[in-house]
C-alpha cells in the first residue's frame, strides 16, 4: 500500500513539473498586417520569410548609418564595380543541417534569377562561380551598388534542394518553420543551431490580418503580443491599457498617387499638375494619420542626405481648375469636360495599408468639388494588378523608397523602363540616363547629386504624386515582450534577440 502511495505520489508530482516546464515555454504572438499565401522567398512580394526569421541575405541594412553592413557573408571586394568577390560565413547551416556554402548560395541566387525578372534586372549578374566559401560574381556592367542590392529579401538564402519551398523554405535564419496555414499564419520554432546564437523564445506564431481594427482588438483583448500597424484611431486607447506601449518611427516610406501615364488624359502634364494640386496633404496628415506622418515633397525623407529640399507645392480646387484650363477643360453642367468627353478617374487602392483607401476618399471628394468623378476600386495585390491589367488612371500605393539606405533602388524599380514597380509606365529618356549613370557612380557625394536630379525630374514633370511619409506604428504588451525593435527598413522583426520577460 505504501509502495503504490509512493508511485502515485511520483506520478503526480512528475505530471505537475511537466505542466509547469508547458507554461515556461516562451513564446510570442505577432500579428502583421499583409497576408501572404506563398512563402516562395525569391518572389514573395510580402518578404514574409526574412521578416519571420526563416531566411537572411549576405548583408543586410546597418540603419543608424545607412551603410551595408555583413550578414551571411562576412566580407567583400569589387574595386572595379565589375568583379566581386564575396567571402561567406563557414559556420552556417540551413534548417535541414546542410552546410551553407559557396555551391548552395550560388544555387540560390541562380534560383532568385531565374524565377523574378526584377532580381534580373537588379542584380544584373552576368555568372556567378563558386569555391568553398568564397563567390566571385561578374556583372554585366560596372555596377558600385551591386552589394548593397543583397540587401533585398528576393535575394534570401535558401536551400533550393528541397521540394516545396512555396510552402516550407528551407532558410538559415534563427526560427525554422513548423506549419503554414496561406493567408492566416506560420508557426515557427527555435533553431537550435543558429549561427549567430539560438534565440531564448522557443517559438513565435506570426499570423496575418489586414483589418486594422481587428489588429487593435486582438492586442487589446490579450490574443497576441505585438500589433503592427495598428489602426491609428486606436492609438490612445491603446496608451490607456496598463502594459501597452506604442512606438512610432519615421520609415524609408511614402505614400505616393501612382499616375498611368498610358492613360490619354494624363499624358497631359497639365491635368497631372491638377491632380497634384488636389491632394492635401497636411489635411489628409492631421485627419486620418492623426500627425503620424509627414507631408511629403519627393520620394525620400527630408533626413535623408539625397533628398532634394523642394518647396512644397501650392494645393487647392482653384489651382486644379487652373491646370485644367490650361490643357483645354472647362465645367459645364457641373462637370469638368473637353470637347464634350468628361474627365474621369478610375482610382485602385487596397485595404492592407488602412489610411490608403481613406486617402482615396479624400481625393474622391475634393475631386467631385470641380467635376470630377473618380471610382474607387479596392483591389487585393496591388503590385500584381498594375502589373497586368492598365485599365486604371490613378493608385494609391505605399512604397519603400530607401530600404537600402540608397536612392537607386526607388529610382531603378520605380521609374526606369525595366523597373519592377514601373507602374506609370514612366519611359522618359532624360530620366533613364540619369538613372543609368547613377547606376555606374561610385562616389556617395555624386550618387547624391544624380539622385537629386532624377527626383526633380520627377517631380517638375510629375509623374507621380507624393502624399506623405508614414510613421511605422508598432504596439505591444510590454510586461511581456523584451528586446522588440522598430525598424525604418521593414525588413528586420523576429530576430534571435527577441524575448519574453
Amino acid at each position: 500500500m505504501l509502495v503504490c502511495i509512493c508511485i502515485l505520489s511520483a506520478c503526480t508530482g512528475s505530471s505537475e513539473n511537466t505542466i509547469e516546464e508547458e507554461s515556461k515555454e516562451k513564446h510570442i504572438n505577432f500579428l502583421y498586417n499583409f497576408s501572404t499565401n506563398s512563402l516562395d522567398p525569391h518572389v514573395d512580394s510580402s518578404y514574409v520569410p526574412l521578416r519571420a526569421g526563416i531566411t537572411e541575405t549576405l548583408v543586410r541594412l546597418d540603419e543608424e548609418n545607412l551603410t551595408v553592413a555583413p550578414w551571411l557573408a562576412e566580407s567583400w571586394e569589387g574595386e572595379d564595380g565589375l568583379n566581386w568577390t564575396i567571402k561567406l560565413r563557414e559556420d552556417v547551416t540551413f534548417h535541414n543541417g546542410k552546410k551553407m556554402d559557396a555551391e548552395a548560395v550560388k544555387a540560390s541566387l541562380e534560383r532568385a534569377l531565374e524565377e523574378s525578372v526584377a532580381i534580373q534586372n537588379a542584380l544584373k549578374i552576368e555568372k556567378i562561380e563558386a569555391d568553398g566559401y568564397t563567390l566571385h560574381i561578374s556583372t554585366k556592367e560596372p555596377f558600385p551598388e551591386f552589394i548593397s542590392e543583397l540587401v533585398n529579401p528576393n535575394v534570401s538564402i535558401i536551400d533550393v534542394t528541397e521540394e516545396d519551398i512555396i510552402n516550407k523554405p528551407i532558410g538559415t535564419g534563427p526560427f525554422i518553420l513548423k506549419t503554414f496555414s496561406p493567408g492566416s499564419k506560420l508557426e515557427l520554432e527555435r533553431y537550435d543551431d543558429y549561427w549567430d546564437g539560438a534565440s531564448n523564445l522557443d517559438s513565435v506564431t506570426f499570423s496575418f490580418n489586414e483589418d486594422a481594427n481587428a489588429r487593435s482588438l486582438a492586442l487589446k483583448s490579450g490574443q497576441v503580443d505585438i500589433v503592427y500597424r495598428p489602426e491609428v484611431e486606436s492609438l490612445e486607447s491603446l496608451k490607456a491599457l496598463d502594459g501597452i506601449k506604442v512606438e512610432s518611427t519615421a520609415t524609408f516610406r511614402v505614400h505616393q498617387m501612382t499616375m498611368n501615364m498610358e492613360r490619354k488624359s494624363l499624358q497631359d502634364i497639365n491635368v497631372r499638375r491638377a491632380v497634384d494640386a488636389l491632394i492635401d496633404r497636411q489635411k489628409i496628415v492631421d485627419n486620418i494619420l492623426l500627425g503620424y506622418a509627414e507631408p511629403a515633397v519627393s520620394p525620400f525623407l527630408p533626413s535623408l542626405p539625397f533628398a532634394p529640399s523642394f518647396e512644397q507645392s501650392k494645393t487647392g480646387t482653384d489651382i486644379a481648375i487652373k491646370y485644367l484650363e490650361e490643357a483645354g477643360y472647362s465645367i459645364e453642367d457641373g462637370k469638368m469636360q473637353k470637347d464634350g468627353e468628361p474627365l474621369k478617374f478610375t482610382l485602385l487602392t487596397y485595404s492592407a495599408r488602412a489610411d490608403l483607401p481613406l486617402i482615396a476618399q479624400v481625393f474622391q471628394s475634393d475631386a467631385k468639388q470641380i467635376g470630377i468623378d473618380v471610382e474607387i476600386r479596392q483591389i487585393d495585390i496591388p503590385e500584381e494588378y498594375m502589373a497586368s491589367n492598365r485599365d486604371w488612371d490613378l493608385a494609391t500605393y505605399s512604397n519603400l523608397t530607401a530600404p537600402r539606405g540608397d536612392a537607386g533602388y526607388y529610382l531603378n524599380a520605380t521609374y526606369h523602363p525595366t523597373g519592377a514597380l514601373n507602374f506609370s509606365g514612366a519611359h522618359e529618356p532624360e530620366l533613364t540616363a540619369i538613372i543609368d549613370k547613377l547606376n555606374q557612380t561610385v562616389s556617395q557625394e555624386d550618387r547624391a547629386v544624380l539622385a537629386e536630379q532624377a527626383a526633380k525630374f520627377v517631380h517638375d514633370n510629375v509623374i507621380n504624386s507624393f502624399v506623405l511619409h508614414p510613421s511605422t506604428i508598432v504596439a505591444y504588451n510590454e510586461n511581456k515582450v523584451e528586446n522588440w525593435q522598430t525598424t525604418r527598413s521593414e525588413y528586420y522583426m523576429i530576430t534571435n534577440q527577441l524575448d519574453v520577460k
